[in-house]
């Protein structure tokens, strides 16, 4: 039997596997100040850049090409030192593909919600982060 987590701890995956938090996706459906239209997504995104605490909102459009789960309820966002080997075991909801330079992402489900693994490749000095999907 495994051994319940505790109040105090991180998740097993930031512990044991070293993932680090990202950011938060929430979906919405109404527009928000400064969203980023990426017009070949069918994404709007905002508050990634300025939010503290990593939250991005994302209002996605009917044609825009991701699973309903991910339309509809909010996700984490881990960076994973390895995309591949985060990978290995899991339900993938989403393959691993390269929306920008310099980053490679996937969406796994756990337990019904959906989880963003993020894998960015050493790019130099002017490297900046970036949502998997925006």
């Amino acid at each position: 039997m495994k051994r319940k987590r505790r109040d105090h701890e991180p998740p097993r995956v930031i512990e044991k596997l070293g993932w680090r938090y990202h950011h938060i996706g929430i979906p919405h459906q109404h527009p928000r100040a400064e969203e980023q239209h990426l017009q070949t997504l069918g994404l709007h995104v905002s508050g990634f850049g300025t939010s503290p605490y990593g939250i991005e909102w994302m209002r996605l459009e009917p044609h825009c090409p991701v699973p309903d789960v991910v339309k509809t309820v909010p996700h984490v966002a881990f960076v994973v030192p390895d995309l591949d080997e985060a990978l290995e075991g899991r339900q993938v909801l989403i393959e691993p593909n390269s929306p920008s330079p310099g980053v490679r992402v996937a969406f796994i489900l756990d337990d019904g919600a959906p989880v963003e693994l993020l894998e960015f490749v050493a790019r130099g000095p002017s490297s900046c982060s970036t949502s998997a999907m925006g």
